[in-house]
C-alpha cells in the first residue's frame, strides 16, 4: 500500500531516481513526479521513452529503488520530504496498462510497471 504522505507527495513536482543493477553496477535514471501513475492494485507506471540500459538491467534482475521527493509537502522534521521506494518492475509494450500511459504520453515506447515491496519516509 502507498502512504497518504506519498501520495501528496507525488501531487506536487519533483525529480523521480530509478536505480536499477547491472553488470557494471549501478545504474540511475530520472523522470518526474507527474509522470507517475497509480493502477487500482497499487502499482507505479512511468512512461519510458528512452530507459534501455533500465529494461536491459530488468531483464537481469527485476529489483529496483525509487526516490520520489517533494519540498511542497511537510516531512517529518519541516518543510519537504521524500519516500524510498524498493519494488519490482518489468517494462510493458502492450495491453491496457501501456495503453492507459500511452494515451497520457504519446511520446512513450513502453510503461514501467513497479510493484512496491516497501514505501520508507526518508525525510
Amino acid at each position: 500500500m502507498i502512504p497518504e504522505k506519498m501520495l501528496q507527495v507525488l501531487k506536487h513536482e519533483g525529480v523521480v531516481a530509478i536505480a536499477t543493477q547491472g553488470d557494471g553496477g549501478p545504474h540511475l535514471v530520472n523522470t518526474w513526479n507527474s509522470y507517475i501513475q497509480i493502477t487500482q492494485d497499487g502499482k507505479l507506471l512511468i512512461p519510458a521513452g528512452y530507459m534501455n540500459t533500465t529494461e536491459a538491467n530488468l531483464a537481469k534482475d527485476s529489483r529496483c529503488l525509487i526516490t520520489v521527493g517533494s519540498r511542497e509537502v511537510e516531512g517529518a522534521h519541516g518543510p519537504g520530504t521524500g519516500f524510498l521506494v524498493e519494488g519490482t518492475a518489468v517494462f510493458v509494450t502492450s495491453g491496457p496498462l501501456f495503453d492507459v500511459v500511452k494515451g497520457k504520453f504519446p511520446w512513450a515506447r513502453a510503461a514501467l510497471e513497479v510493484t512496491i515491496t516497501s514505501a520508507t519516509q526518508t525525510l
